[in-house]
């Protein structure tokens, strides 16, 4: 049987009643709704109208890419208290893994690092061995503003790192490496292993006894081939701003030498009561020059 409106009214007194006080709350909810998205909306007006820098003012410029590239016989743990205060300060920084396989072939693997893994400007920082990388690869990328050296060698053209070493004394590889095969190594090359005797007192002299066991534990091996190749014509030191970092109780890169190879390439000396690990032991220090170098970079 059909009902009609009025039997529809007269069996459900309350049904208009209902209806009418939806609607109210309906329209009240939507009222409520479009004025939290109005103050939503406000809010973030303000915070992109802070952000925006005001007309004529000039944005602030992102702190420029640390890049760290270790040398021979350590890792980039070595530099983990330099990153902590770098970071701390807002710098970004990344840990390049130097194969130490060839000075050419390193240098090339850093160079592809930079354009896959930076953008904006870029501070190299190079320890020992990597001094030799960073001025191999810092002209490769218009991006690398500055150099910084920490115990490193700095070489020029037709220099090799063994060669600058025996410059400064006569050098008797058996006495300073355990020499291991490695698998499809160029005839008579091997991988150096600095001696357990030669690597507390020349490589991690001035840190604890329970440091220079953990550091020579985790050595990385280079190549014979790396340390004997010849440098290439890519001095980028001679058109880059550098700072050099020498430890004067080094017992593995002579002070002397140190410092004839800064001012050759017309770096920034910061000497600092340490050894060849200047950045463990002083990384306060190393950290300053490394922020002095980012600030020319801007």
């Amino acid at each position: 049987m059909a009902l009609d409106a009025t039997a529809v009214r007269r069996h459900h007194p309350r049904k208009k009643k209902v209806m009418t006080l939806f609607i109210s709350s309906t329209r009240s909810s939507k009222r409520h709704l479009l004025t939290v998205a109005a103050g939503i909306a406000a809010v973030v007006g303000i915070a992109l109208a802070t952000a925006a820098p005001a007309s004529g003012a000039t944005a602030t410029h992102a702190k420029p890419t640390v890049v760290i590239v270790h040398g021979a016989w350590t890792d980039a743990s070595s530099f983990t208290d330099v990153e902590k205060v770098l970071t701390k300060k807002g710098y970004p920084v990344l840990d390049f893994a130097n194969p130490l396989r060839s000075l050419s072939g390193d240098s090339e693997y850093l160079a592809s690092f930079l354009a896959a893994r930076t953008t904006g400007p870029v501070i190299l920082v190079g320890h020992s061995y990597g001094g030799a990388v960073i001025s191999e690869a810092g002209s490769s990328d218009p991006d690398v503003k500055a150099l910084v050296y920490v115990d490193a060698f700095v070489p020029a053209e037709g220099e090799s790192v063994l060669g600058l070493l025996s410059s400064a004394g006569p050098v008797d590889p058996t006495q300073l490496f355990d020499t291991i095969p490695y698998p499809g190594a160029p005839e008579g090359d091997v991988d150096l292993y600095l001696k357990k005797e030669a690597f507390g007192p020349g490589f991690a002299n001035g840190l604890s006894k329970s440091d220079q066991a953990s550091y020579y534990a985790k050595q990385r091996p280079i190549t014979f081939s790396a340390v004997n190749e010849e440098a290439s014509a890519a001095e980028s030191w001679k058109t880059l701003p550098s700072w050099y970092v020498a430890g004067t109780q080094d017992a593995s890169i002579p002070l002397a030498l140190q410092l004839k190879m800064a001012e050759r390439a017309g770096s920034t000396v910061t000497q600092v009561e340490a050894g060849h690990l200047s950045m463990v032991k002083e990384p306060r220090k190393v950290a300053k020059v490394i922020e002095e170098a980012a600030h020319t970079a801007r």
